[in-house]
């Protein structure tokens, strides 16, 4: 009887190729670790500057989440009350994004889809141009050229305005949008554009059943982003929203955000005074706002990967 032939033994790794791979495995990590340290520091710092003014008996914590009245350098009745301003800093937002995604997802579609490979590659560079733009510039566009076509096209009596500050938004939002979700709509493997052409699914058909639903999950990461860079924005909708401390009762009315307070107000605020802990108390608000919509975009993408 002949013997069975024995496989040969599989020749073992470089003791370095091992180490090599255990030490960038090592240093991934660390740097995700990183991460979430440097974002628990940064909460740390700014909580440490603020807890001063919620240690005073004068200061009262309701006053600061839900009075409407923001007098900081009063003489004789000094008040720290953010609601207008977190009203505004979500108005403005809200306002925004309703603007831009509809137009970011629609160009996303369209460059992934509909559009030719030289013009695609044309518009994604204009894209990217429109994204390096700086805040400043944004806001003096807002200040000399987009508020004399809101007065003119709405009749409004200032221009720097609720409207204002959302356009500008939009137009700072929508290139995040678009390169995010051209991305996620080229992840589509191709042999699901296959299956529906062979159905007879038209153009438009193929997109709505097949490419949305299979590029649901990077569409909606492209949407949070939009909205976080929308949140965080200072510089355009300090000059573009008429930093006015109101509730607005419409989007031709001026608000100020959450933001743009802070950037208005700390260099002027003395080191260690009530009101510069204030500021820092709104930023920490300001960052828990962060983290709300953050753990909620969470939770919606694990809803959407469930369906």
């Amino acid at each position: 009887m002949s013997a069975t032939p024995t496989a040969a033994p599989r020749p073992e790794r470089p003791r370095l190729s091992v180490l090599g791979e255990k030490a960038l495995e090592t240093l991934i990590r660390l740097a995700g670790v990183s991460a979430m340290l440097f974002v628990a520091a940064i909460f740390f710092f700014v909580l440490r500057e603020a807890f001063p003014v919620l240690a005073t008996e004068k200061f009262s914590l309701t006053q600061f989440l839900f009075s409407t009245e923001w007098y900081p350098t009063s003489a004789k009745n000094v008040r720290y009350g953010t609601f207008a301003l977190t009203i505004g800093t979500l108005s403005v937002t809200a306002l925004a994004i309703l603007i831009a995604v509809p137009f970011g997802l629609g160009a996303a579609i369209y460059l992934s889809e509909f559009c030719k490979p030289r013009l695609r590659e044309t518009l994604k560079v204009v894209i990217e141009l429109l994204s390096a733009i700086p805040s400043v510039v944004w806001g003096f566009i807002g200040l000399t050229v987009m508020s004399r076509l809101v007065v003119s096209v709405t009749g409004a009596p200032v221009g720097v305005n609720l409207l204002n500050g959302g356009i500008l938004l939009a137009l700072m939002s929508v290139p995040v949008i678009v390169s995010i979700g051209e991305d996620a709509l080229k992840a589509v493997p191709d042999s699901y554009r296959e299956a529906g052409v062979a159905l007879g699914a038209t153009r438009w058909q193929l997109v709505w059943r097949v490419l949305l639903p299979a590029a649901k999950n990077g569409l909606l990461a492209a949407v949070l982003l939009g909205v976080g860079r929308a949140v965080g924005e200072t510089m355009a909708v300090l000059m573009a929203t008429g930093h006015a401390v109101n509730i607005p009762g419409g989007i031709l009315e001026p608000v100020r955000t959450l933001t743009a307070n802070i950037a208005a107000e700390l260099g002027e605020a003395p080191s260690g005074s009530p009101h510069y802990r204030v500021l820092f108390l709104t930023g920490t608000l300001l960052f828990l706002i962060t983290f709300v919509v953050n753990l909620a975009a969470d939770f919606a993408v694990r809803g959407v990967r469930r369906k």
